[in-house]
């Protein structure tokens, strides 16, 4: 029944309904902006990239495979879209580097549970936190990360362990705890 309507649904962006594509992208909403904040970090980024990826969303969606699930689909081309942006960040200068860093120490001292975990997820490498976004926020599987990032399932096993593992030493050392 579910794939029934997702496929309609489909039909019916293709034929350029309005209020299809209007469907379409309060459908991801939510869950695109969520992934590109979780990876990228910043509020502004990561509404920009939510939108560039649901418009190239629905610009390939004659490319989908209705055979496959639809969800895993729309947050690859966002994690893709998250990661062209990261990789455009870091191609930009720095000039946060002459701030002392005691500044960002002094913000961030009495913080959320929720937000420590936001500032944490950002020492993470890319990839893991790509990893740990999907599996822990999004709610994807092991397999299904696999089948988006392109890897094995046993990457994915080991970037979530370590990503684990990272993320509560750098909590400690932060003296997190939840409460």
């Amino acid at each position: 029944m579910v794939v029934e309507k997702t496929v309609q649904l489909i039909e019916r962006c293709l034929a350029k309904d309005q209020d299809a594509l209007r469907e379409f992208v309060a459908l991801f909403q939510q869950r695109v902006f969520a992934l590109c904040f979780r990876m990228l970090g910043h509020r502004q980024d990561a509404e920009d990239t939510a939108q560039d990826a649901l418009l190239r969303a629905v610009k390939y969606l004659k490319s989908w495979d209705a055979s496959q699930p639809l969800d895993p689909w729309v947050l690859k081309i966002a994690s893709n879209r998250c990661r062209t942006a990261l990789a455009k960040r870091y191609k930009r200068p720095h000039l946060v580097e002459s701030l002392p860093e005691k500044s960002v120490e002094s913000q961030t001292h009495n913080i959320g549970l929720a937000d420590e975990l936001q500032l944490a997820l950002m020492i993470l490498k890319e990839e893991h936190r790509t990893c740990f976004v999907m599996f822990y926020q999004q709610e994807l599987s092991v397999q299904e990360i696999a089948e988006l990032m392109e890897l094995p399932i046993g990457t994915i096993k080991t970037w979530l362990h370590r990503s684990r593992n990272q993320l509560a030493e750098h909590l400690k050392n932060r003296n997190v705890t939840p409460t």
